[in-house]
This record gives C-alpha cells, sequence and structure tokens, in this order.
C-alpha cells in the first residue's frame, strides 16, 4: 500500500504544476493590482508607478510566473501587499483557527449523522425514521447563510449562551486552561452550523446501505445461526456499511480545512475562508495565488486520504 501512496504523491506533482500555471494566467487577468485600492486624488501617479516597478509587477508574465514558482518550491510565498506582512505566517495563523473549527466540526458532524443514519437504517418506515429523512432533507435544502444568521441571532444575540465573534476573548493568556476553553467556546455555534449542514449526505448514505445490508446473505446466515441482532448490527452490517462513509472522510476533512467564507464571515471568525474573501476585495493576489494553491493540494489530498482510510476500513480493499 506504501508504494501506492509515495506513487499517487509522486502523480500530484504535475498537478500541482498544472495548477500553479492556471492560477497564475487567472490571477493575471483579474481588474487592477494591489496598488490600485491605494490611489486617491492626492496619490502621486509617479509613486504608484515605481511601487509597482519594485513589486516586478510591470515584467512579462512568464517572468513573473518563473519567480513566483521558484519561491513556491523554495516556501517562500510572498508578502502581502495588504497586511505587510509574510504570506506564509498569515496563511499559518488563520490555518490554525480552521484547524481547531474543522476538528470540532468533524467530531459534531459523525457523532450526530452516524447515530441518526444508524437508527433511520434499523428502523426503516417506521416514524423514527421518517422523522430523521425530514431532518435531512430540511438540512439539506436550508442555505448556508440562513442556518448561520438564525443560530447567530437564536443562540447568541436572543439567548446569549455563545459568543457572536472572534476566536477568542481578549485579555486571556495563550496556553492557559481558560484560554482553551474560551477558544472552544467560541467555536461552538460556527462549528455546529457546519456539523448540521454537513450530517445530510452521511445519514442517507448510511441509512442505506444498512437498509440494503439487511436483505443480503451473510446477514441472513448470520441470523439463522441464532446470532442476537444487536450482534448483527455491530459486528456485519455497521462495518460493511462504513465504506462509503470512509469514501468521503478525507474529502470532508480536506474541505473543512480551506475554511468557509459564509460561516466564518457570517460569525466574524478568523480563520482561512475569511481571509480568502479579503484577500479578493483588496486585489491581495499573492494571499489569493496561495490559498488556490493550497485548496488545489488539499483536494488532492483529500482523494489520498480517503483511499487510505478505506483500505484501513476494510483491509480487502486495496488501493490501484
Amino acid at each position: 500500500m506504501w508504494k501506492t501512496v509515495v506513487r499517487r504523491v509522486v502523480i500530484m506533482i504535475p498537478q500541482l504544476f498544472v495548477l500553479s500555471l492556471l492560477v497564475f494566467i487567472l490571477a493575471q487577468f483579474m481588474p487592477g493590482d494591489p496598488y490600485s485600492g491605494a490611489i486617491t486624488p492626492e496619490t502621486d501617479p509617479a509613486r504608484i508607478e515605481e511601487l509597482r516597478e519594485k513589486a516586478g509587477l510591470n515584467d512579462p508574465w512568464y517572468e513573473q510566473y518563473v519567480r513566483w514558482v521558484g519561491n513556491l518550491v523554495q516556501g517562500e510565498l510572498g508578502k502581502s501587499y495588504t497586511f505587510q506582512r509574510s504570506v506564509g505566517d498569515l496563511i499559518g495563523e488563520k490555518a490554525t483557527n480552521t484547524l481547531w473549527l474543522s476538528l470540532l466540526s468533524v467530531i459534531l458532524l459523525y457523532s450526530i449523522a452516524i447515530p441518526l443514519g444508524i437508527l433511520a437504517g434499523r428502523y426503516n418506515n417506521s416514524k423514527l425514521d421518517k422523522s430523521i429523512v425530514l431532518y435531512s432533507f430540511i438540512s439539506y435544502a436550508i442555505p448556508t447563510f440562513v442556518l448561520g444568521l438564525l443560530f447567530l441571532y437564536l443562540f447568541g444575540y436572543t439567548l446569549r449562551w455563545f459568543p457572536t465573534v472572534g476566536s477568542v476573548s481578549v485579555g486571556l493568556d495563550p496556553g492557559t486552561l481558560a484560554w482553551y476553553w474560551d477558544k472552544i467556546y467560541h467555536l461552538i455555534l460556527p462549528a455546529s452550523t457546519f456539523a448540521v449542514l454537513g450530517t445530510t449526505g452521511v445519514i442517507q448514505y448510511l441509512r442505506s446501505e444498512i437498509i440494503d445490508a439487511k436483505s443480503l446473505d451473510y446477514v441472513r446466515t448470520a441470523r439463522s445461526k441464532g446470532i442476537p441482532m444487536r450482534k448483527v448490527y455491530s459486528k456485519h452490517i455497521f462495518r460493511n456499511s462504513l465504506l462509503p462513509i470512509a469514501a468521503f472522510l478525507g474529502f470532508t476533512i480536506t474541505g473543512l480545512l480551506g475554511g468557509s467564507i459564509i460561516i466564518e464571515t457570517i460569525f466574524g471568525y478568523p480563520g482561512m475562508g475569511q481571509l480568502f474573501i479579503n484577500a479578493i476585495l483588496s486585489r491581495d493576489y499573492s494571499v489569493i495565488t496561495a490559498l488556490v494553491m493550497l485548496y488545489g493540494f488539499l483536494a488532492l489530498l483529500g482523494s489520498l486520504l480517503s483511499d487510505i482510510i478505506m483500505s484501513i476500513v476494510d483491509p480487502r480493499i486495496r488501493i490501484e
């Protein structure tokens, strides 16, 4: 299996190269540049042109691309024109917040979806099953911004159970127990929104797999041997039904690591999604290209992780 993993990683290199070329060319077609927003009636045009020349923005696009890729290979992502900081440090800071949010979101998502999917599949066509299916349809149909604003208004402003903005309260010492608890406290509301919206696919896949598995030969054989239904579900049906869930787990994890523009904007959470939208609004191309490259890498990594997870869940499966 490890040879296949290495081969897949090697294949990712030309894919990332093509992605980098597309990202850079598309960035060149975007109107304006990082200095366009700095132009005012009092601005000296010569000074703006001097800054553009110094940053290399007047060079041919292929020279800019070679310079950018060379720096990228060396781990140098450039400097943010808007924040006046290293892009690597800026993304690393925001990625830490998004990592916390992603971890709690995945935990809540599967804590909700797996039990509901099992109950819906085991007691299909019952009132419980119909209620769970209705919930999954509603969570699938409701837009992200609607649920986010609803949670924000209800639990943030009306009931005042959770904070409505930020990732941690001001004045706490980093690394202390109070700091960690406050950080988790700020995560609960946006993570719950992520989780509720993401449960639909897991519930439906798990429900369908369990319903189909109940009519298969190995289940009938186990029941004819007098094995209790509890063990039939836990030892046979449930494990085999997890395969579709495992197939999407890698994509779920890496997708959440990219952050959510809508959720992070609604809750004022300083993560990758909010950084991306701020970079677009300010035409901060160094941040935009670095983030798009990171998202592309995460998409490829998600595919690899899903294959690895499936092979762990079922040893009979081997990555081809």
